[in-house]
């Protein structure tokens, strides 16, 4: 009898250990979740975590409430860096809009864009723990201080969208044209991150100990995962066409030159621009006191030349009310090596650096020369000068006069842009190829002789490409400088565009992210299909633990049917040292 009961004993004690070894395995993770805990809650301690226990929530109420703030601050700190990644098309017009405002020019695009990295960084960083503490059947609690920073986060991210929106909105329509280059590739990162965060799904699904809490928890993961599934049903991208569909390469227009490796509207620029192979240059005429048209992009003469070494007085005075005389005194740029205008630009040769150094205002009959001697198109913004100049009302006239009888350029090179007094324009020289500057009926355009469209990028549309092209009206886009934005434009069709990187586009032997229908379902099915595989051996696995503790705990012991395995199992987790 009593070897019967020695002999029971020891049976019992060695499922015991056989429990004790398995839960073990678990807690012999315990380097990694101090590290998790010690970095998201600042419990370093073993003695200090807390274990979900199965069927109970991963968290205390108040981190309950907390948790999906963090969640709210991530989205909010993605979209607002995806939102200014793809501004960066633009990020000269935002530093020139600060410089009108704070009278000194800085890089604050790229400053701005190096803080919403960080931020973005740091509160994934802390998502991710709170995953991986969720895998792991841990209880959250978020230190004091990280919480501060997530606050922190979502008030700046949310401030920098709404400040963005309601000053340069136009943003937005730069993040929609981008999703038609980029969503292939976020769909398959959004299906990544579903995958990835089925492992927690999983891990409480199947723990929970009541039917609804697991509905509640899986429903709307497998909603979100459905939907992304069928996103591409409804996806358009003008880059996913048939083998020989895509047009000609649109033709390269320097924005007042190439103000990325030279000072804009110098002859230094515009050389730069004919040596990289450009088909057209674009500038800004003004109107001088004297009645000397010339090269000014600025109301004023402060940015870009240096007024304020040579006329200290008179920094804040319009340009048009110089004469020619003080005009060309001035240094046109100094200030380019000095404020370095773009932040992609390269460093320059000495040479470079030394001509930079040494340029002057360009009069707008010596560009025109320039152009004609080239064979390249020009167009222009004119500006009328303010009241009280001399050439206010006959601004057009002496224009006019420089292009027809002065510069001696071929008809055929100018596109005339200026609205007014179009007419006359048309009768004084028929030659000129007239361009409107904003979208209108094809039979108005064809009235006026209009034969291309300069917009802005924001307006492009495919549609209203091919439209135009069919009355035998061509289209320009400004001012496009990112290698993505100007693959978006040769897909869609467009002419021209112009912009600040002639260099860099003119590399481009073909638009990026370009892709026949069939490569992009092909991608779309292996995604979908992969990720049902991964996600369905993850549910699989965590049943299959599951399973075999709850097994291993009721395998014909009554000591642990009563409880008492759970009783272990939550005392062993909270142990301040792993049993030898």
């Amino acid at each position: 009898m009593e070897a019967s009961s020695t002999s029971l004993k020891k049976i019992k004690f060695g499922k015991l250990k056989v429990v004790r070894r398995r839960l073990l395995q678990r807690y012999e993770h315990q380097p990694f979740i101090s590290c998790l805990a010690g970095f998201y809650s600042c419990r370093w301690k073993r003695y200090q975590r807390r274990r979900t226990e199965p069927g109970k929530c991963c968290c205390k109420t108040r981190e309950c409430v907390f948790f999906p703030l963090l969640v709210g601050a991530f989205c909010f700190s993605l979209v607002f860096l995806y939102l200014w990644g793809e501004a960066k098309n633009d990020y000269n017009n935002f530093d020139w809009y600060n410089y009108g405002n704070l009278g000194f020019w800085f890089l604050w695009s790229l400053v701005l864009l190096i803080v919403a990295a960080i931020l973005f960084m740091y509160i994934t960083l802390l998502l991710v723990l709170a995953m991986c503490l969720l895998a792991e059947g841990q209880q959250l609690y978020l230190h004091w201080s990280h919480k501060i920073g997530t606050f922190l986060v979502l008030g700046f991210s949310v401030a920098a969208i709404f400040i963005l929106s309601v000053l340069w909105g136009d943003q937005w329509k730069t993040v929609l044209l981008s999703f038609q280059i980029t969503a292939p590739y976020l769909h398959i990162g959004a299906i990544t991150i579903m995958v990835l965060l089925s492992w927690p799904m999983a891990l409480h699904a199947i723990r929970a100990d009541k039917k609804v809490v697991q509905v509640i928890i899986v429903g709307p993961y497998l909603a979100i995962l459905l939907f992304l599934f069928l996103i591409p049903l409804g996806m358009y991208s003008p880059c996913i066409r048939e083998v020989g569909t895509l047009g000609p390469k649109p033709a390269l227009i320097g924005h007042r030159g190439a103000p990325m490796l030279a000072p804009e509207n110098t002859e230094m620029s515009f050389q730069k621009t004919i040596e990289h192979g450009a088909d057209g240059l674009e500038t800004d005429v003004t109107i001088s006191y004297d009645g000397v048209p010339f090269l000014m992009h600025d109301s004023t003469l402060s940015r870009t030349t240096n007024i304020k070494e040579v006329y200290p007085n008179d920094t804040a005075q319009n340009a048009a009310l110089f004469s020619w005389d003080a005009l060309k005194e001035l240094n046109a740029g100094a200030w380019f090596l000095k404020d370095k205008p773009f932040s992609c630009m390269g460093s320059l040769s000495r040479a470079d650096q030394n001509q930079a150094m040494n340029q002057s205002i360009y009069k707008l009959s010596n560009f025109l020369r320039l152009a004609d001697s080239q064979n390249k198109l020009v167009i222009f913004d004119l500006y009328r000068p303010p009241e009280k100049h001399p050439y206010r009302n006959s601004w057009i006239n002496r224009t006019l006069e420089v292009i027809l009888n002065e510069s001696g350029i071929r008809p055929h090179l100018v596109l005339w842009l200026e609205n007014d007094m179009r007419s006359f324009v048309q009768s004084v020289a028929p030659g000129f190829q007239q361009t409107m500057g904003s979208k209108a009926p094809v039979e108005d355009l064809l009235t006026d002789n209009i034969v291309k469209l300069n917009l802005a990028y924001t307006e492009m549309s495919s549609e209203d490409i091919r439209k135009y092209a069919e009355a035998n009206i061509t289209t320009n886009f400004y001012v496009i400088n990112e290698p993505w934005l100007f693959s978006l434009a040769w897909c869609s069709g467009a002419h021209s565009v112009t912009t600040n990187a002639v260099h860099t586009l003119k590399n481009l032997s073909q638009p990026l992210f370009l892709m026949t229908p069939r490569q992009y379902n092909i991608m779309w099915i292996l995604t979908d299909l992969a990720s049902v595989l991964l996600i369905s051996l993850i549910f699989a696995l965590h049943w299959w633990r599951e399973r075999s503790f709850s097994c291993c705990a009721h395998e014909g012991d009554p000591m642990l049917e009563s409880g008492t395995y759970n009783k272990f199992r939550t005392e062993l987790s909270n142990m301040p040292t792993v049993m030898a």
